[in-house]
């Protein structure tokens, strides 16, 4: 019998125990948000106060320079921005993707609440099997499965074959390049972003509280609105931001599956980089979808230190 005992090495032994190594470790994650985040911020909000360049490409004129008498020089040029709210095609964009967003937050709402209290009120063995019917659609590739709806809503697809068959319709439904398509693909995609944080809040939820709330005479319906409605407010916000904040930004389904002259902000940004080649234009397009986006989170952390505050009063 050979009995191998091997103890940590002997650099982490003394990463761990000296106090610099202690900081060093704790640094490692902000160093990591500093070089892969923070810095690539910077150099478009750089690029977006630069210039049009001919070629198409960096480097731009530099934003700050050391004129020869010593003094520093800033050259912010916020031409881009102010294109982005004079041009109509860039305000209808922003409309159109933040309603698009704000619908199918709603949508997946709708049909993840009802999931989600279903998988977390069922045994413990049904519920990991309808929790992996949920986490299954992410095994595949995420263009593959918008790619099969493509299948699913074109005129001689799965959809209208049935219908015609069964003499419901005479003709194909135009399903496909429309709005409607849209919603169906954000919606089927992001949906178990919706379910999985409702479950997570649903499932800890004291169930004697709403034995206590029958015993006082409250109904099913007056129960769930007084008491189960209120609990699950924090995993409702954390669903409608994973589902809002992506769908701002979606670009795969509404080319793949919307139509041409109803375009989401995304794929300005995408047409201004690769096709236009303006590049500030481009990154005062990202600068702006950034900041749209942080609003709602710091909406949700504010709530969430009113939550714990609470908790711990």
């Amino acid at each position: 019998m050979f009995l191998f005992r091997y103890g940590p090495p002997r650099w982490t032994e003394y990463v761990l125990r000296n106090w610099a190594g202690q900081r060093l470790v704790i640094a490692v994650p902000y160093i990591w948000l500093l070089i892969f985040f923070l810095v690539p911020f910077l150099i478009v909000l750089k690029i977006s106060f630069a210039e049009f360049s001919p070629l198409g490409r960096p480097p731009y004129e530099p934003v700050f320079r050391w004129l020869e008498e010593g003094a520093l020089q800033i050259k912010l040029l916020t031409s881009s921005y102010s294109y982005l709210l004079n041009e109509p095609l860039y305000v209808s964009s922003w409309l159109y993707s933040v309603k698009v967003a704000f619908f199918s937050t709603v949508f997946c709402l709708m049909l993840g609440y009802p999931m989600a209290y279903a998988i977390a009120r069922s045994s413990p063995t049904y519920r990991n099997v309808l929790l992996m019917l949920i986490i299954l659609p992410f095994w595949t590739s995420f263009l593959l499965r918008v790619y099969a709806w493509m299948g699913l809503l074109k005129n001689d697809g799965v959809i209208n074959n049935m219908l015609m068959g069964v003499g419901l319709i005479s003709e194909p439904l135009a399903m496909m390049n429309t709005s409607f398509a849209v919603y169906i693909g954000i919606v089927y995609s992001y949906l178990p972003f919706m379910i999985l944080p409702l479950f997570t809040n649903l499932e800890k939820h004291d169930l004697t509280l709403l034995e206590a709330a029958q015993d006082l005479g409250a109904g099913p319906v007056r129960s769930f609105l007084r008491i189960t409605l209120p609990l699950s407010y924090p995993g409702i916000v954390a669903g409608s931001l994973l589902v809002f904040i992506p769908a701002v930004g979606e670009y795969v389904i509404p080319s793949l599956l919307g139509r041409s002259d109803q375009l989401m902000i995304a794929r300005l940004l995408s047409d201004e980089f690769f096709l236009n080649r303006d590049w500030p234009k481009a990154s005062a397009v990202a600068i702006a979808m950034l900041l749209l986006l942080v609003v709602p989170i710091m909406v949700f952390q504010r709530f969430q230190n009113k939550e714990l505050q609470a908790a711990k009063k």
